[in-house]
């Protein structure tokens, strides 16, 4: 495996992360016609047919029967929940800000790596979940109205937390399948559960103004089902490792894109609160994890 990144690998890596980026600002632009759930049906609708397309073209094998149960649960965690959270969060949240609050991920995986890892973290790590949920807070009364706390908010950390889950749960069945396999897996398991939101989606669609709609269909084509393969690509000539610290980048891409796109600019207070968020998710990602206690 590659340790330095060659022009595909960073033409790849900046594909998925410029279209990540995005997909903060491109469901602000969606909400303005169709409502959380309806944006999640659709973005993985679009998504599901994508992969399905790939899968068929490169003859990807179904999953295990024996997996089935556990991969729908990865894909409710990892599609449904988390989206559904972040859509709901950012009717009152900023694009730039729920990029900055999701980014708390690696914190949530750290804390439930403990709970279902058997994993320790030493105390620079947990210096850095301090200073992370500081950060959090910060942003989150930035967004708010007043002085209270801003309940979008709220609802974008605990899509970090389904988020993280999902990161947890999948670890095991990364032996058994890659992560473009997996990921296909989980998108088709998580849209299904999404289809309570059809009837309503029906209705939404031939009245909604047509940016609204390609605003959803870029959400599945590009940060959703694109993005998940050039990871996939990434993944598989650089460590992990590596590969992860360039997720750093995305809540700086996201407020960028959110500006252009949306002319939506960030407080201060939402500035100041990411620059800790990312501060602490660096020594989260960068301190050593304590033994496993035996």
């Amino acid at each position: 495996m590659k340790t330095q990144l060659d022009k595909r690998t960073l033409v790849a890596a900046a594909v998925t992360l410029v279209c990540w980026a995005s997909a903060f600002a491109g469901i602000r632009a969606s909400l303005s016609a169709y409502t959380p759930g309806q944006i999640a049906l659709m973005r993985f609708l679009v998504a599901s047919v994508v992969l399905a397309v790939y899968a068929v073209i490169t003859r990807m094998p179904l999953p295990k029967k024996q997996d089935l149960g556990a991969i729908a649960i990865i894909g409710f965690l990892g599609i449904t929940a988390y989206h559904l959270l972040l859509n709901y969060g950012q009717l009152t949240v900023t694009a730039g800000a729920a990029s900055l609050l999701v980014n708390t991920t690696p914190v949530f995986t750290a804390l439930l790596a403990i709970a279902f890892l058997g994993e320790r973290l030493s105390f620079r790590r947990w210096i850095g979940i301090a200073v992370s949920f500081t950060g959090a807070v910060v942003i989150t009364g930035g967004e708010a109205k007043g002085f209270s706390l801003d309940f979008g908010a709220l609802l974008i950390l605990l899509s970090a937390v389904s988020n993280s889950g999902w990161m947890i749960l999948q670890k095991p069945y990364l032996k058994k399948y890659s992560p473009l396999q997996l990921t296909t897996y989980s998108i088709w398991a998580g849209t299904l559960f999404l289809t309570p939101f059809l009837p309503s989606l029906l209705r939404a669609l031939p009245t909604a103004p047509i940016n609204a709609t390609i605003a959803v269909i870029y959400l599945g084509v590009f940060p959703s089902a694109i993005a998940y393969a050039t990871w996939a690509y990434v993944l598989a000539q650089i460590p992990a490792s590596r590969a992860a610290t360039l997720i750093y980048v995305v809540p700086v891409l996201a407020i960028f894109i959110a500006w252009v796109w949306l002319a939506e600019v960030p407080t201060i207070l939402s500035l100041i609160g990411g620059a800790i968020v990312l501060s602490g998710v660096v020594l989260v990602n960068t301190g050593r994890r304590a033994e496993k206690p035996t």
